[in-house]
């Protein structure tokens, strides 16, 4: 049993015990702390606590649940000289992430298109297991892509120039050689590019409902009764096979800790540790091509319906991802899984016009319920290395869900909320409804109190397209 200490009303500390070399610390409330005794997760939180190199804490944030190696909702921080990187850490779909388009059209234009628009978008945007899109690569374009990330898209066409300011890393993780990556891995991912793939990988259609900062909602152009979208997917298989390829290698060569095989693991300063970080970024630059691909394809889709159509980027933010940063002084090796960067103003890596009020921060409901723009704060990077939740987060397992709901529940639920959904699969309707993911007002509330990330819209969904 994980020891468990109350510190305030969204805080809790995992006292160091036995082989942690720092203490655990969660961003829960006491409602959500019943829930996530449920699972494995604090004994994950313990277990990324042991390894080497980690710093300040092994943090959870308020979407927390049992993930492989981490936690979903994990983050720590490791030390460049005596520190390691895990495949654990980041996750099989690497910088799987969403991204928010602003658009010109109010609420009133969509009354009676609804189901209009559901049907086409749900065409255009192919989804589901193993789909595969449109666009045909050749193994040269494809390794451009491994390197250039969204900016590779832009420059095919795929996209506006301005498109990848408001990108994290905008589009494109550096040091990405496509060499790193296996050849089975680019097969996979060969004729997925412009596909949103399956899981909880969704394109929602929504309405910014509420706005509860005006000034820095009006620095990121978000307005009352706005039409906006939310694209969230991935690497698709390419990014798993990544994953499972370095997951292998670092089996061989380090074997792995005694307390979690799935926290596999190679000093970050170590050969495979640079490979793997490189590969990783190739995955990470294919998933930011793809949105950036659907991003076109939603633009084209809706100027037959609206003529005058746009949709700018607001931003683009990664899910599952580890990259170098500077925190307090020094750079560090932050590992995000199931949990977004949350950096306030002033930091160099915000877009410049964002850059007096802090980073846009995403965190998507679950089917059928609400979805949140925050900013990130300074306090943030003092409590957490800059990181807060990434979404709803799950509550029931996709196995759990299936039994306890059925699908005509599923799509009646969705009906009572007057949401219009298109689905790839009935398992997807019922593993992705609202009944399987925790309340994503209570996630946004324990974020805002604690200071992660502050409240700056809510966004009501009208269109879901699910794969």
């Amino acid at each position: 049993m994980v020891e468990l200490r109350k510190i305030s009303d969204t805080e809790w500390e995992i006292p160091m015990t036995g082989d942690m070399l720092v203490p655990g610390r969660i961003f829960a409330s006491e409602e959500f702390i019943n829930q996530i005794k449920a699972d494995k997760s604090l004994t994950q939180v313990s277990n990324v606590a042991k390894l080497p190199g980690i710093l300040r804490a092994s943090y959870a944030m308020p979407d927390m649940h049992q993930g492989y190696g981490f936690p979903i909702g994990g983050v720590a921080a490791f030390d460049l000289e005596t520190g390691v990187i895990s495949p654990g850490g980041v996750g099989y779909d690497i910088n799987c992430s969403v991204r928010l388009l602003k658009t010109n059209l109010k609420s009133k234009d969509l009354i009676g298109k609804e189901k209009e628009l559901s049907h086409s978008l749900f065409r255009t945007v192919p989804s589901g297991v193993g789909r595969k899109g449109n666009i045909k690569l050749t193994n040269k374009e494809l390794d451009e892509v491994l390197v250039e990330g969204a900016k590779w898209a832009i420059k095919k066409g795929y996209g506006d120039e301005v498109d990848f300011k408001h990108i994290e890393e905008e589009g494109k993780m550096e040091n990405a050689n496509p060499l790193d990556v296996s050849n089975r891995a680019k097969g996979r991912g060969m004729n997925q590019l412009g596909t949103l793939g399956a899981g909880n990988h969704f394109l929602d259609v929504l309405i910014v409902e509420e706005i509860f900062d005006d000034k820095v909602a009006k620095v990121f152009g978000l307005e009352k009764d706005q039409v906006v979208i939310l694209i969230h997917c991935g690497s698709r298989g390419l990014g798993h096979q990544v994953a499972s390829d370095y997951i292998k290698e670092m089996e061989k060569e380090y074997s792995f800790p005694e307390y979690s095989r799935e926290l596999v693991n190679a000093p970050i300063k170590s050969e495979l540790g640079k490979k793997y970080l490189s590969a990783m970024s190739c995955a990470a630059n294919f998933a930011f091509a793809n949105k950036q691909v659907i991003t076109h394809f939603v633009r084209e889709n809706l100027k037959h319906y609206f003529p005058d159509f746009k949709a700018e980027v607001v931003y683009d933010i990664c899910h599952n991802i580890a990259k170098i940063e500077k925190h307090d002084g020094k750079d560090v090796l932050i590992m995000r899984k199931g949990a977004t960067r949350s950096f306030g103003p002033g930091r160099i890596e915000i877009p410049e016009d964002y850059r007096s009020v802090g980073q846009p921060v995403l965190l998507p409901g679950s089917m059928g319920t609400p979805s949140y723009v925050l900013v990130g704060t300074t306090k943030a990077e003092e409590k957490s290395f800059s990181s807060t939740a990434h979404g709803a987060g799950r509550v029931r397992s996709r196995t759990k869900a299936k039994e306890e709901m059925t699908f005509d529940e599923a799509k009646k639920d969705m009906e009572k909320r007057g949401v219009f959904v298109e689905f790839g699969s009935n398992k997807g309707m019922i593993e992705e409804s609202p009944f399987s993911y925790k309340d994503i007002d209570e996630v946004v509330k324990i974020s805002d109190t604690a200071g992660l990330g502050k409240k700056v819209a809510k966004l009501r969904p009208v269109l879901v397209i699910i794969g």
